[in-house]
């Protein structure tokens, strides 16, 4: 599939549908609020996840969205844990033979933090993926399974 990856339709609706195009009436509806964290989470990551639960907006959630927030969370902890030890280690490390070198938890901090970063904009958590939201303003289409959805925002 070409081209940029269709935005759902809720956004669209919250944002005022700016591109004019139709909404997709038969888009598939998640169920069910997402709440409760995986049961083998650490308690750190049991901490990360009450928090983005607690963040996000309510009922931007569903339980189908729990395996991109797994993702999230367990970048956030690792990310957190390798910026740990560059702290107390350093970025650059020297080798048994003396050579200096960059520390291999760049890397592994680096790869957390693209991995976080994609999985934030899929959940509408970066500011620039928020900063296309308008929660207040124009009433929603007549008509529409979306409507009400802008007020979420209102209280």
């Amino acid at each position: 599939m070409r081209g940029r990856k269709p935005k759902p339709s809720y956004l669209k609706v919250i944002e005022g549908n700016p591109g004019k195009r139709p909404l997709n009436d038969d888009e598939p509806e998640p169920e069910g609020d997402l709440s409760d964290a995986p049961d083998w989470f650490n308690d750190e990551q049991r901490a990360r996840w009450q928090y983005a639960i607690a963040c996000a907006p309510q009922g931007l959630l569903k339980r189908l969205d729990r395996s991109v927030l797994t993702v999230y969370v367990v970048a956030e902890v690792v990310h957190r844990d390798a910026a740990e030890k560059i702290a107390r280690y350093g970025s650059v490390i020297k080798t048994k033979s003396g050579v200096a070198m960059q520390s291999p938890f760049v890397g592994i901090m680096n790869k957390q933090a693209a991995i976080m970063l994609k999985a934030a904009a899929e959940m509408g958590f970066t500011p620039s993926s928020r900063s296309r939201v308008q929660v207040k303003g124009g009433g929603p289409r007549r008509g529409n399974r979306f409507e009400g959805l802008r007020e979420l925002g209102d209280d």
